[in-house]
């Protein structure tokens, strides 16, 4: 089993050290800054409060005849599509692309070619500081690594690519549909994005009671569009949409005060502030031109 992870920044580099740490044969893609660390200094990584060495190969270019069972695709939205057409040529069957993105699939895969991608989305966060990994999972109960086939179907890769994840103790779930799956997520993380961007202080944004406020309002008037029209999914969205305002007002408040929150929301948030802008303005458009 050869796995390519086509990209070296938080996600990439958590899921090359967990398949690498099981014994995959992983290489890793990297470009710039990345790249001269890596290779000076290996994929080092926080272990228990030490710093260990993932065992993977590194390099800075895919020939079109490297073939790997599996290319993981984790990249920012606006890199997407630039990082297709450069894997259009090479022969590997499968891309696994771990992005938030309201592409339509079958416009992906004019770039690329026809059954070649399985959409995801990954359950990890972190940094990197000072070339060194400093990242974990999301809790299955929360956001476990997410993916699932374009047609709907249970197919014999979803299910080796599902035992990928399992011997490497990541945990995933797989959907029927991860376009609407996708949509749904983007009604969540769009309006947490958006509540760091309205504050003039980000970092302790829940102690603002307005934007708590308005961050909780948006993410319900979001659900219940998404419902209505039978979008939305998984079902603790559901829940979420019921919950009085004021009681999930609270709750964000505490999930923004947390670890978790600011290592898994403010952290993405602040690092990828182009990205989260353009799925504010894709979401809402999508929510405008196809379902108001």
């Amino acid at each position: 089993m050869r796995i390519l992870i086509y990209g070296a920044g938080v996600i990439g580099s958590i899921y090359a050290v967990l398949m690498s740490g099981v014994g995959y044969d992983v290489t890793v893609l990297a470009r710039g800054k990345r790249l001269v660390d890596l290779l000076d200094n290996g994929l080092r990584y926080y272990k228990k409060g030490k710093v260990e060495t993932a065992n993977i190969t590194v390099i800075d270019r895919l020939e079109d005849s490297d073939k790997y069972d599996y290319i993981f695709l984790p990249v920012r939205t606006e890199q997407l599509k630039q990082a297709l057409c450069e894997l259009k040529s090479n022969k590997s069957p499968n891309i696994v692309t771990m992005v938030n993105t309201l592409e339509k699939y079958e416009e992906l895969e004019k770039i690329c070619g026809v059954n070649r991608l399985i959409p995801a989305f990954p359950g990890a966060g972190g940094s990197i500081d000072n070339g060194i990994l400093n990242a974990s999972l999301t809790p299955k109960i929360i956001q476990p690594t997410t993916f699932g086939e374009i047609s709907k179907r249970k197919t014999d890769r979803i299910a080796e690519l599902a035992e990928i994840f399992r011997k490497s103790h990541i945990p995933y779930q797989i959907v029927s549909d991860m376009h609407n799956w996708q949509i749904s997520h983007l009604g969540m993380v769009v309006p947490i994005a958006d509540a760091y961007y309205m504050s003039s202080s980000p970092e302790t944004v829940y102690e603002n009671k307005a934007i708590m406020k308005k961050t909780a309002k948006q993410m319900k008037d979001n659900f219940k569009i998404l419902a209505k029209h039978k979008i939305l999914s998984p079902f603790k969205f559901y829940l979420f949409m019921i919950c009085p305002t004021w009681v999930f007002t609270i709750i964000l408040s505490a999930v923004f005060k947390s670890k978790f929150g600011h290592k898994f929301m403010y952290e993405h948030s602040m690092n990828a502030p182009q990205e989260m802008r353009q799925l504010h303005t894709e979401f809402y458009d999508f929510i405008s031109w196809n379902i108001v």
